[in-house]
């Protein structure tokens, strides 16, 4: 059962949201509903971008910006978790906790503007399309939205984590997140005549196989790193070779060279094999997220405010997240809030675990009044 006064309505909210998911950078009907939230707070409400909202408390007095954030989209998948609430729009899906976070950070702005605070300002940024690359972030960042910003504080919902436990750990904590476009050409022809054609299945069966050298035989096995396919197509008939295949796929690393070094392994790879098999083929690589690096101060000062029965120590992860574009305009931290699930992030059926939400508000409203107190 939620618990009493503001966490009724976090919940609320949350299954709303749940109910009504958008994916990135569609997001107008639910920044629209933020929006409208946000002015019943004595806030002042901002849309810096098309799909996203920021929300100034001002109090008027001299002290530091803190700034907390919550990212808003939902994920293109047909929900099938089976729960009430569940999506009513076929689909889309809020398969990664993002009503969650929204609601969280909703329900720490109805606290904290309840309240006197002792100065300075706080900033509500409410962040649309983190989960498509390039991300919604840096089109935030470029509106001006951290100007000022003297410290950033973000968390995400995570299953794979108990919940009561909460982890914010110093120094880099999530992967930098690319993502890549391969295009064998080949020549079509006839599934009885394979000499006469290019056969661009073969050549792209191949080629997954052989990226995954990259990371077994030329990164430095000390250095994670991560080589993903995650979609092949080609051919739309069982007696016909086509005369394209498409892969796509993305890299997830920590240090900056292995990240520079990755696009170039694919492009060698790509070059050989294709060229074994009399193919020709075209790389669209893009660099989305930079790793997020959680600053050192601006991360003790969150684990001061964790009840020491809820703090664990967790080991960084490959997902990537574009609350990197925050963290590298101010000292930040991004946290993990345990909401134990049986199924993972990104999956049809998953589910968190409602306590959380109490615990991810919480967070919300500690971290900002510390943070108003220490960064003064």
């Amino acid at each position: 059962m939620p618990a009493v006064g503001v966490d009724e309505d976090v919940v609320a909210w949350r299954r709303h949201l749940h109910r009504h998911p958008e994916i990135s950078f569609e997001e107008r009907e639910t920044s629209a509903w933020i929006a409208d939230r946000l002015a019943g707070f004595a806030l002042v409400v901002e849309r810096p971008t098309e799909t996203s909202v920021v929300a100034r408390y001002d109090t008027g007095k001299p002290g530091p910006t803190v700034a907390l954030r919550a990212d808003i989209d939902a994920l293109p998948i047909h929900e099938e978790s089976g729960v009430p609430f569940a999506s009513e729009r076929p689909g889309a899906m809020h398969a990664c906790g993002h009503d969650g976070h929204t609601a969280m950070l909703l329900g720490a702005a109805s606290q904290l503007t309840a309240r006197e605070l002792p100065g300075g300002e706080l900033r509500f940024i409410f962040q649309h399309g983190e989960e498509l690359a390039p991300g919604g972030a840096r089109d935030m960042v470029a509106a001006g939205v951290m100007e000022g910003v003297d410290f950033v504080y973000g968390c995400h919902l995570w299953t794979p984590l108990e919940y009561g436990k909460v982890a914010a750990m110093p120094g880099p904590f999530m992967a930098a997140a690319d993502f890549f476009k391969l295009t064998i050409t080949g020549r079509g022809g006839h599934a009885g005549l394979p000499h006469t054609a290019v056969d661009t299945i073969a050549c792209a069966a191949e080629l997954v196989g052989s990226l995954q050298h990259i990371v077994s035989r030329r990164i430095d096995p000390l250095h994670p790193a991560v080589v993903t396919v995650g979609s092949l197509h080609a051919g739309d008939a069982p007696n016909v070779i086509p005369g394209e295949a498409v892969l796509t796929g993305t890299t997830r690393s920590f240090d900056a060279d292995v990240r520079g070094r990755i696009p170039m392994l694919i492009e060698e790879i790509a070059r050989g094999v294709c060229a074994a098999h009399g193919a020709s083929f075209e790389l669209d690589f893009q660099f989305g997220y930079k790793p997020v690096v959680n600053d050192e101060r601006a991360t003790q000062l969150v684990r001061e405010v964790i009840d020491p029965g809820e703090l664990v120590e967790l080991e960084p992860i490959m997902g990537g997240d574009d609350f990197s574009a925050f963290g590298a305009e101010a000292p930040g931290c991004y946290a993990f809030v345990g909401a134990g699930g049986q199924f993972p992030h990104h999956h049809p059926r998953f589910a968190i675990d409602e306590r959380a939400l109490a615990i991810g508000t919480r967070l919300h409203v500690q971290v900002a009044l510390r943070a108003l107190e220490v960064f003064a």
